[in-house]
């Protein structure tokens, strides 16, 4: 009687694993996502805090918005810290690696820095996390020197801010910036490779449905992270988009990505930078079916 107790038990334990969040064989890594409408925790913060505790969310990356009340960021951020979840200050556009693009980093660093003094420690973010996405500015086909030099210069500043405010930074990477080089007062290499070493910590925008299509996009990023002794988080999308099925897991639902997002831990477990993955974005892996 006791083994066949003990074995619906393991059973039940088994299962509630296999029905929370991705991967399901890791439970030490970063689970992350990106929240893109704060609008929505006016409302919703106790929804969205339930939520990301049901999907073992470790960190959030929140769109900052100047119009939303500082209120409503702290009290998400208290409740997320309550959770044994660190939250993040996310913001940046293509047009940020434009001229004056600067300006609009100044005013994230700007109101941060001021939030940051205003709050109480468990209202703090633990980082800036930054999506600028240079290659979508239209001076990017040309005039690409002068564009990867300025978003070079971006990221620089936000590190440099960051390290005064002492807390993190990060940035998401296309899976192919370890194929574009620069060369500038910045040195030589490739960009991917410069970003790792003036970050904290990158998210590969690694956006396949598949573990054999997702894993040769991340080796550069890992074996590059582990010479520098930076994590690298892999990102995967959940939301619809005309740019081709094979980007995002819209159609397969949940538990496809998380099977494929064990295979993928699978192979990539011993890189020492591995730490986890995100999930673009929060709204969408709502909706996803299951």
């Amino acid at each position: 009687m006791k083994k066949v107790i003990c074995s619906a038990l393991v059973c039940l334990i088994v299962g509630m694993v296999y029905s929370m969040s991705i991967p399901a064989k890791a439970s030490t890594i970063e689970r992350a996502t990106w929240l893109w409408n704060p609008w929505s925790l006016i409302n919703e913060t106790p929804d969205t805090l339930n939520f990301l505790t049901e999907k073992q969310v470790t960190k959030v990356y929140v769109q900052i918005d100047h119009d939303v009340s500082v209120d409503v960021y702290r009290s998400f951020i208290q409740g997320a810290t309550a959770r044994g979840i660190d939250v993040y200050a996310l913001d940046g556009a293509p047009d940020w690696a434009a001229p004056k693009g600067y300006l609009q980093l100044r005013q994230l660093l700007g109101w941060v820095e001021q939030y940051q003094v205003a709050s109480p420690a468990d209202a703090d973010f633990k980082g800036i996390h930054l999506d600028v996405e240079p290659y979508l500015y239209s001076g990017w086909n040309s005039k690409r020197a002068t564009v990867i030099k300025a978003y070079q210069s971006l990221m620089k500043e936000a590190g440099d801010k960051a390290g005064q405010l002492n807390i993190g930074i990060e940035a998401d990477v296309p899976f192919w910036f370890d194929e574009i080089k620069y060369k500038n007062t910045y040195g030589t290499g490739l960009l991917s490779d410069w970003v790792q070493k003036e970050t904290d910590s990158v998210t590969i925008m690694a956006y396949r449905d598949s573990a054999a299509a997702l894993i040769p996009l991340t080796l550069h990023e890992l074996e590059h992270g582990q010479k520098l002794g930076k994590p690298v988080t892999i990102g995967v999308e959940t939301g619809m988009t005309a740019e081709g099925d094979y980007l995002t897991f819209y159609q397969e639902g949940e538990a496809v990505m998380k099977q494929e997002l064990d295979r993928v831990y699978d192979q990539v477990k011993n890189y020492a930078s591995f730490k986890g993955f995100a999930i673009h974005h929060t709204e969408s892996w709502k909706t996803l079916r299951p």
